[in-house]
């Protein structure tokens, strides 16, 4: 039972790199954009529909009321396979809506092009930031298959995380809209995805508020959500230490 759980794992983590490693392709043009091959409304709804189910998954696998549901140990997995497995059916039946928005030549798109990267750079580095390897359920696995005690990282404002409270959701809008040729179909899935993303913030602040209290105030005082424009330091002595929880909260450490 325990390698069955790490062999789920790792295949959860094997499908997550692959829907990446597609995702930066997908976004960079190579699937969001192309012909038609439906009149625009349909496959804006077909679209649509796809976003949809990819919200729902996360704001409903999020709930604890689910959680109940799953195995502990395998609960942190079963979130990233499901999603990773609805990003590639993004990719696959994304329906492109080829009218142009803007399309910026040499040598602007260069540059366009060099804050893409730096957009996946936040969003992969961040993940390290606290416990990549924990973030996407491997640490537990690992940990029951070594029969080792398991507990959720400390979660300390370090890097991008003594900045700015939100480093991979910024990533992600940069990749969302760093691109020298915006298609309409484009510009749905950014529009969409950021607004997701924006309402996603609001839900996760508010749960962090109410099991952190005090600790997650002050934090949230000091450090902005997503734009490192002004931050009050605060000496390292009196940093509350924050814990990070199995579907990716943080909580303090008693």
């Amino acid at each position: 039972m325990r390698l069955l759980l790490l062999g789920y794992s790792a295949l959860a983590y094997t499908a997550f790199l692959l829907s990446t490693a597609w995702a930066f392709l997908f976004l960079a043009g190579h699937g969001i954009d192309g012909p038609a091959t439906n009149d625009a409304w349909r496959s804006l709804a077909i679209d649509g529909a796809l976003l949809l189910a990819f919200a729902l998954h996360h704001s409903v696998m999020a709930r604890a009321g689910l959680k109940r549901f799953l195995p502990k140990l395998a609960e942190r997995s079963t979130y990233v396979l499901v999603a990773s497995l609805l990003l590639m059916a993004i990719f696959q039946w994304w329906q492109p809506v080829p009218a142009s928005v803007w399309h910026t030549g040499r040598p602007w798109s260069l540059l366009i092009w060099t804050i893409y990267g730096l957009g996946w750079l936040i969003l992969v580095g961040s993940t390290y930031m606290i416990d990549h390897a924990d973030f996407f359920g491997l640490k537990r696995a690992w940990r029951h298959a070594r029969r080792e005690a398991y507990s959720p990282p400390a979660f300390r404002e370090r890097f991008l995380y003594a900045w700015l409270r939100h480093p991979m959701m910024l990533g992600l809008i940069i990749t969302f809209w760093a691109t020298p040729k915006m298609s309409a179909g484009h510009l749905f899935f950014a529009v969409s995805s950021t607004a997701y993303i924006a309402v996603g913030i609001r839900f996760e602040e508010r749960d962090l508020r109410t099991e952190l209290g005090p600790a997650y105030d002050d934090y949230a005082a000091r450090v902005p959500a997503m734009l490192p424009l002004k931050r009050r330091p605060v000496p390292t002595a009196e940093r509350p230490a924050l814990r990070r929880g199995s579907a990716g909260r943080r909580r303090v450490r008693r």
